[in-house]
């Protein structure tokens, strides 16, 4: 995909699109760590390789949209904007946590970035995105959408066609974003899909919907930037499927017996960082500003981590869990 001129001459953009997805593949690769000193309570899922569609999706809509992130989904949240050493306290269980200490790896939430909580159920995220989007609807907020990210697990989940059916009867200010990393677990999707174009998941509905290459940031942000303008336009709900590649395993426990290291090997040398870098450098950066880049993000997640164990553990009193619980 040929980039805009106007967004490779943006060398601002261009480092904060690079130092975001540094900064998310930092943290996850911290998170790993901790887990493996068992400093992470529960379980945890990595999304490093898919930096690109979290990134490049979130940069593309507007502070007063919302989200919907995955279990996925540090990355989306942190693009959001949620403060990266919040979101690692939230994962260490500590009081300074985004939730306190109490949502974890799976769910985390920032209403303050209109980050909204993460769904471990596949795909029960897409109905309630509807409820924001008929929200917005009923209250005439005809200025935002709300974008909600699921993964390719997730597309032969009832909820998620229900969700797209309402949407689209309702004409909800929807952007349905399922991020293909082409396993659901460990199970590859062609095995679960007779056909893999997921993209053609919205036709019955009448969604607009596209695909882009994930492991394409600019790619991605294009693709979303031009779904958003198409919702804002038309009054109707957007799909857009972005096909890319986890490297990590599915959770913490994840052996990679289903795949080769080959297979690894291959994916992570066209990472979205990896092609990302090459444009930087082909338009106007050099190799020590580009490291430059990756050194802030590194000691961004150095900080993080040394704020978040130094933050108490998440107090579990009665009354505190009471104040907190909202049923």
């Amino acid at each position: 995909m040929d980039h805009p001129k106007d967004v490779l001459k943006d060398r601002q953009f261009m480092e904060r699109v690079m130092e975001y997805m540094m900064l998310v593949n930092k943290f996850e690769e911290q998170v790993f760590a901790l887990f493996a000193q068992g400093k992470v309570h529960g379980t945890t899922h990595l999304g490093i390789g898919e930096e690109g569609t979290g990134v490049g999706s979130v940069f593309a809509l507007e502070e007063r949209d919302y989200i919907f992130a995955t279990h996925r989904g540090h990355g989306q949240v942190i693009s959001k904007g949620a403060p990266v050493k919040n979101v690692m306290a939230e994962i260490l269980a500590r009081q300074a946590g985004a939730n306190h200490g109490r949502g974890g790896s799976m769910h985390i939430a920032d209403v303050g970035v209109n980050a909204l909580c993460i769904d471990g159920v596949l795909g029960q995220n897409c109905p309630i995105a509807c409820g924001v989007g008929l929200s917005f609807k009923m209250k005439k907020q005809n200025d935002r959408i709300v974008a909600v990210f699921f993964g390719d697990g997730s597309m032969n989940q009832g909820a998620v066609h229900e969700a797209m059916n309402l949407a689209a009867v309702w004409e909800l200010p929807v952007l349905f974003i399922c991020v293909n990393n082409t396993y659901g677990m460990s199970t590859p999707l062609h095995k679960v899909s007779a056909d893999t174009d997921l993209s053609k998941r919205g036709y019955p509905f009448g969604i607009k919907s596209v695909q882009v290459d994930g492991n394409d940031v600019l790619a991605v942000y294009e693709t979303v930037r031009e779904a958003r303008e198409y919702i804002m336009k038309e009054g109707k709900p957007a799909f857009v499927v972005e096909n890319t590649y986890r490297t990590s395993g599915h959770s913490k426990s994840d052996a990679n017996q289903y795949r080769t290291k080959e297979e690894i090997a291959e994916w992570k040398a066209k990472s979205p960082i990896a092609r990302f870098r090459k444009v930087m450098l082909e338009n106007g950066f050099t190799e020590a500003e580009v490291d430059a880049i990756d050194e802030r993000a590194a000691k961004t997640i150095d900080e993080a981590t040394a704020y978040a164990e130094s933050c108490p553990d998440a107090s579990a009193t009665p009354e505190q869990i009471e104040a907190e619980a909202y049923a």
